[in-house]
């Protein structure tokens, strides 16, 4: 039986890429793609794939947040990170996301397709340098067992507007950011806080502000 991949890049050349080289090769098929992640979990549900490509970045979201969804709602599934950009800070949430791997967009060809392998036969492409980096950072804060500990400057100011109930665009205009960048930042900062949903990181930031007049 033929091993099913999914693809999500919001670039339709490079799923056309993509999907050539798997296709081109033996007992592995492409069953499924999507450009954004408003489309992807019906079309996963759908295709049933054994591994599922995520770019890191996409235009209505973050394809970290769209993993953990992913693995939330069809476990059996094994994501990869595809990604243009090395960020540690991607990396780190795409761990506490439940990614299988993390690989850069100018991997060899017979690398990806040994990766997409791997992660299908349950294997991790992350070797114990990663993880044991991701183990030591959930660990760091040794003073301050708070989880808001985790996040970094910008992730704690993003923090504290959501807390204020401002929305991505208000950020964006009060951080001089893009949205697209803020949407990133709060995905990073979910993750770090093991939370879904940035009402839940609202409340969670109002308690803390209540107990200790700040973040």
């Amino acid at each position: 039986m033929a091993l099913r991949v999914f693809l999500v890049d919001d670039h339709e050349v490079v799923r056309v890429g993509i999907s050539a080289l798997i296709d081109a090769e033996e007992n592995m098929e492409v069953v499924g793609e999507s450009g954004t992640v408003s489309d992807t979990l019906s079309r996963i549900e759908i295709s049933k794939p054994d591994v599922a490509l995520l770019d890191v970045r996409l235009p209505d979201g973050s394809g970290v947040e769209l993993c953990r969804d992913i693995r939330s709602n069809f476990p059996d599934v094994a994501c990869v990170m595809l990604t243009s950009h090395s960020d540690d800070e991607a990396l780190f949430s795409s761990i506490l996301a439940g990614a299988s791997g993390y690989l850069l967009k100018g991997v060899r060809v017979e690398e990806l397709i040994q990766a997409i392998r791997k992660v299908a036969n349950g294997m991790s492409l992350l070797d114990s340098s990663i993880t044991n980096r991701v183990l030591e950072r959930l660990r760091s804060p040794a003073t301050d067992n708070e989880p808001v500990s985790r996040l970094s400057k910008q992730e704690k100011r993003i923090l504290e507007l959501i807390t204020d109930g401002k929305t991505n665009r208000e950020i964006a205009d009060a951080m001089f950011l893009a949205e697209k960048t803020v949407k990133n930042y709060v995905s990073n900062l979910l993750a770090k806080l093991g939370m879904s949903h940035r009402s839940e990181a609202a409340a969670y930031g109002a308690r803390l502000i209540e107990r200790k007049g700040s973040l």
